[in-house]
């Protein structure tokens, strides 16, 4: 086993039990509203943003995301968590993989249309903390597919989908993975932090 030097990439999302992380409706994401909101969940995420300096998302994500977060900030009742992922997620260096985009609609942000296993080798180069990628299920299965992961955050809610796309299918590379934090949530759900050995 080798010790970890340089930037991680660490690649966050929630998935069922049955390994899903969407229905077969693409935009149906009610099914993880419930969990989303845990002390879990939120101590999960909270743990992953704050070592990181750069966050990598898909177009579909980055407009999701950078449409709802920055409402969060200021808003009356919310929580100091999810305050801190939202300013987080304005003021850090963002990285959108898209061919669609012109340009950035969002401050701090640079559009790359390349092949992300390229975009991913080049900002581990660069100094910075941890390179997250925010539950962007296309970026996560080809950082996988080419073993460019070093970090695999998931929260696993007790829910079967039973359609829908997992993020697991095709081929991955053999490899082993140590278990660096594990919690359960008071729904059932898993917050598990696996750590890539080389």
């Amino acid at each position: 086993m080798t010790e970890q030097t340089g930037r991680r990439v660490v690649a966050n999302m929630t998935l069922s039990l049955d390994g899903r992380y969407s229905r077969a409706e693409a935009h149906d994401m009610d099914w993880v509203l419930p969990f989303a909101v845990s002390d879990v969940a939120r101590e999960h995420l909270t743990s992953l943003w704050e070592p990181a300096t750069t966050a990598l998302l898909g177009r579909v994500n980055a407009e999701g995301f950078l449409g709802f977060w920055p409402t969060v900030i200021g808003a009356p009742g919310a929580d100091p968590r999810d305050e801190g992922f939202a300013k987080w997620l304005v003021d850090t260096d963002k990285v959108v993989l898209s061919s669609t985009l012109a340009e950035a609609p969002w401050e701090r942000t640079r559009i790359v249309d390349r092949p992300t296993a390229e975009v991913v080798a080049d900002l581990k180069a660069e100094d910075g903390g941890d390179v997250l990628v925010l539950s962007s299920a296309s970026i996560i299965t080809a950082l996988l597919a080419a073993d460019q992961v070093d970090r695999l955050a998931l929260v696993v809610v007790p829910l079967f989908l039973g359609a829908g796309p997992r993020l697991f299918d095709g081929d991955l590379p053999a490899g082993g993975w140590r278990l660096a934090h594990q919690a359960a949530g008071e729904h059932g759900e898993l917050s598990l932090v696996y750590d890539r050995v080389r």
